[in-house]
């Protein structure tokens, strides 16, 4: 199992969150609707980047967005964050919505996607991060 914690364990390059799919989170054919998958994506990526940064961060860009399996209403997704790659205040987080149906345990890859995030300075400008591979703590506020 890769290291999920950085070497100062106050530093996680993966987050987890799950949800649960109801009747407002769908569409017309009563799968998830794709902005609500969107949404929970960008939420996940958030969190990891801000557990990562220590700072606050926003969303810079989200880029290929794959959606492989509808997800039906009353499904679990399970959301998987994982910083893959940092830039001198940047972070490029890959995140995995699996869903599960709860009454068979089948479990599917449903969307992948890739979010890049930007820490901010209390001025609301880009600020440097602490590289991924470097174990020193991040530069102070």
């Amino acid at each position: 199992m890769p290291n999920v914690l950085s070497s100062d364990s106050a530093r996680p390059v993966e987050a987890r969150m799950v949800e649960i799919v109801f009747p407002d989170h769908t569409n017309h054919l009563g799968t998830l609707f794709g902005g609500q998958a969107l949404a929970w994506m960008d939420k996940a990526a958030f969190i990891v980047a801000s557990r990562y940064a220590r700072r606050t961060v926003v969303t810079a860009r989200s880029e290929r967005i794959d959606f492989h399996v509808a997800v039906p209403q009353g499904a679990l997704v399970e959301l998987l964050a994982r910083i893959t790659a940092t830039g001198r205040s940047s972070m490029q987080v890959e995140v995995e919505m699996h869903t599960e149906d709860l009454l068979t345990g089948d479990h599917r890859l449903a969307t992948r996607g890739g979010f890049t995030m930007v820490a901010l300075d209390s001025h609301g400008q880009p600020t440097p991060i602490r590289p991924l591979d470097d174990p020193a703590p991040a530069p102070g506020p």
